[in-house]
């Protein structure tokens, strides 16, 4: 099982991070280690003292694909769940400046937290889904898959030419506006269209 995750696909997000809007997807990794599972605790680690919240919609893989095209993408995914890409953002800035890769600041253990799937029938439009995150009860971001620079399919067909997608691979479709640093204490609450489906607390 791999964690593909699209970078920059929030056009105020790119703005708020003062980062270049991308011409075609950006694309990282995440270790399997990096999952939370629903009920767990998300430990903040000691190398970093500016870890952000990023929160995201996530799709579970349903079948092996290849060199897909985007209009058959929506038979590769059945399931969808709201997921915290967390980001050691002091390390990812002083990477970033040396021109090196994501990893550490992306990649480590527990720096994505998952909920429960849920299929996507649920949603009678897959590019018109409300979703967010509330800290200590206080809304801090709030997005719709109708803002991505990419949809869902788009971003599965282009994931296909360089990678053969496998049943149980996640992807984190990009984050909203809004990020910002938690601390150890904090209570996290993910949404998906007002429905709370990812609660964690920091330690």
């Amino acid at each position: 099982m791999r964690i593909f995750c699209i970078g920059r696909n929030y056009a105020e997000h790119i703005e708020e991070l003062k980062n270049e809007r991308p011409s075609e997807p950006v694309i990282f990794t995440k270790p399997d280690t990096a999952l939370v599972r629903p009920g767990e605790a998300f430990y903040h680690p000691d190398f970093s003292e500016d870890i952000h919240h990023e929160v995201e919609i996530v799709l579970k893989i349903s079948k092996m694909g290849k060199n897909l095209e985007a209009r058959f993408a929506p038979k590769y995914y059945q399931e969808l769940a709201v997921g915290i890409d967390f980001t050691a953002r002091d390390v990812q800035s002083r990477l970033k400046a040396k021109g090196l890769p994501w990893d550490l600041a992306k990649g480590f253990d527990g720096s994505g937290p998952v909920s429960g799937f849920v299929p996507k029938t649920e949603f009678p439009d897959l590019q018109n889904i409300t979703f967010g995150l509330r800290v200590n009860g206080e809304e801090r971001q709030r997005g719709n898959t109708r803002m991505m620079l990419w949809n869902f399919d788009e971003q599965i067909a282009f994931l296909s030419r360089y990678f053969t997608l496998r049943p149980g691979d996640l992807l984190f479709t990009g984050t909203p506006a809004g990020v910002g640093p938690v601390s150890v204490g904090d209570k996290l609450e993910a949404f998906l269209e007002d429905k709370t489906t990812l609660e964690l607390e920091v330690k």
